[in-house]
């Protein structure tokens, strides 16, 4: 059975419809979902798609934020000037992150200015991802600078990556569950969500193996 439903919070609303038979998941109203056993929930709410769990039906819920992060410059391309430009090399152009998750290494490489593709493997998370990028696209500095969004690729990186049409530049790869640092409650949440919707981590050494294959450079 699956983890996740899809919520219907407005009749007269097709997108929950559609989505629901995209991704083979059950369509529910508000009301059943707080009469199910089901642990997380999409909804379109507040002009976006989020994710709940059974704690904030009735308001709230994780998205995808599109936004720079605090302390991020809003100019556009961002200063190559943090440990993620080093990471993946300021001289570098096409960047695909590998481990997707809320794309929030992806977006701030494409504030940046490098031409980023996303992998996701997560159904579910690719769709949240796939509305946040369409709400990426409807941002009036995007649309004037004729900027396009991370390109998604949604299914198993490994595959993915041994089948890329052109080598980019770098393959970026990120651990989902980092060390224990500080980090704001929203951020302990979102990575606690992440991790009951894809599970734990344990192709990470294969995954580096088909970056390294993909690009012969780092990963």
């Amino acid at each position: 059975m699956s983890k996740t439903a899809i919520l219907i919070a407005d009749d007269s609303d097709l997108r929950p419809r559609v989505l629901s038979e995209r991704l083979d998941l059950p369509l529910l109203s508000l009301a059943a979902a707080e009469t199910v056993d089901y642990e997380f929930f999409l909804i379109y709410r507040d002009g976006c798609l989020k994710l709940l769990d059974r704690q904030n039906l009735k308001k709230g819920g994780l998205t995808v934020e599109i936004d720079p992060r605090p302390g991020e410059q809003h100019s556009y391309p961002a200063p190559k000037k943090d440990l993620l430009a080093q990471a993946v090399g300021k001289k570098s152009r096409t960047v695909v992150d590998a481990t997707g998750g809320w794309a929030q290494d992806s977006l701030a490489l494409f504030r940046m200015g490098y031409e980023v593709t996303c992998i996701e493997r997560s159904p579910v998370m690719a769709a949240l991802l796939a509305d946040g990028f369409e709400r990426l696209a409807q941002k009036d500095w995007v649309r004037k600078r004729e900027l396009v969004p991370p390109e998604l690729l949604v299914g198993n990186a490994i595959e993915l990556l041994a089948g890329l049409p052109e080598k980019p530049d770098c393959i970026y790869l990120d651990p989902m569950f980092p060390p224990k640092r500080k980090q704001s409650a929203a951020t302990r949440k979102s990575m606690a969500v992440l991790r009951d919707i894809l599970g734990d981590d344990t192709d990470r050494q294969a995954l580096f193996d088909a970056a390294f294959a993909a690009t012969g450079r780092r990963g």
